[in-house]
């Protein structure tokens, strides 16, 4: 079975009201859904993580946030801490989603001047302080090249039980490597299905993608096209900042897109091409995008994150696709 998270919103035109209310719509519609929880982006502009994460378990009961976290932005130490701190006062665990920021003018904003392959480094480090001081309630003594710790301590202590998932981020030889000696699972965007090779190249990896499926193919389009209509300015700024992201799935997708964005089957980058997401999307009947997810798990991807939700009952119509792709796997 796939762990299945969605994405939590932007506040980007909204007011701080509308933004808490569907912060709590979404954790309440990926709980009642069966969904582990909702990925929480982090980057220069957007509200701060934690808050966001906060505001979705004060409102659910078993929702388990993925929290994006950039060693730029908190020392492992205080991410420890509010995990511990979250599993003394709600009886919950957080995931961590390790990033290293992929945008230059964000890192050029908080002086970062390191390379990729070092940015990867520091994340894993970042990656195992993070992972020994949640791991036990005991005093850690840390000693690498960006991190130190002295039989540091976590207050409230770490509950072992509630310990975070950890995933790193990326689509670069450099982000494998951190998830290799990290021995975490890698979050990444799909490419089209015949375009991989080997033996489930995406082994333990999770791929972040939106679900459009309906009972009829015509109908899923429909929504589709209304979702994301022709946007020539949408297009334009894609094509500017392109030169300006550093990130290597972005490049890679980004490619992709420009190469073509009419649909390949149930596959679709247009949604991405207008810069209106920043993923691929599936789209079709249930049975269609079942089979093609049920593809994709035989590749080897264990953990799905969905696109932003824009009505509850999108989850419902993936719900569907995804028993699709279950029973494809109960029949082989």
């Amino acid at each position: 079975m796939l762990t299945v998270y969605t994405t939590m919103p932007s506040w980007h035109d909204r007011t701080p009201q509308e933004y808490r209310r569907r912060v709590v719509d979404v954790a309440r519609w990926t709980e009642q859904a069966g969904f582990r929880g909702a990925l929480i982006y982090t980057d220069n502009t957007l509200v701060d993580a934690w808050a966001a994460a906060q505001i979705a378990v004060d409102n659910t009961e078993r929702f388990v946030p993925l929290v994006a976290v950039n060693p730029l932005d908190t020392h492992p130490f205080a991410v420890a801490k509010t995990i511990s701190t979250l599993a003394f006062l709600h009886g919950r665990q957080v995931d961590l989603n390790l990033v290293t920021g992929g945008f230059s003018k964000h890192l050029a904003e908080l002086g970062c001047e390191l390379g990729h392959r070092e940015r990867y480094d520091r994340l894993v480090e970042y990656g195992e302080v993070v992972r020994q001081l949640t791991a036990a309630p005991t005093a850690v003594t840390y000693t690498g090249k960006y991190y130190a710790l002295d039989a540091a301590t976590l207050s409230p202590p770490a509950d072992p039980a509630l310990a975070p998932g950890l995933f790193v981020s990326g689509a670069s030889d450099d982000c494998r490597d951190a998830a290799r000696v990290l021995g975490v699972g890698r979050l990444s965007y799909p490419h089209q299905i015949d375009t991989y090779q080997g033996d489930r190249p995406l082994a333990g990896c999770g791929v972040r993608l939106g679900v459009i499926a309906r009972d009829d193919a015509a109908e899923a389009w429909r929504t589709a096209n209304e979702r994301f209509p022709s946007d020539a300015s949408g297009e334009k700024l894609h094509e500017w900042a392109v030169g300006r992201i550093e990130s290597h799935w972005h490049l890679k997708l980004s490619r992709d897109a420009l190469r073509s964005h009419q649909p390949n089957g149930v596959y679709w980058l247009y949604p991405f091409r207008a810069y209106r997401t920043f993923c691929p999307y599936l789209v079709g009947t249930y049975a269609e995008v079942g089979a093609m997810l049920r593809r994709y798990i035989e590749l080897g991807v264990t953990t799905v994150i969905l696109d932003e939700v824009v009505e509850h009952e999108d989850l419902h119509h993936t719900t569907l696709a995804l028993d699709h792709a279950y029973a494809n796997a109960n029949a082989g």
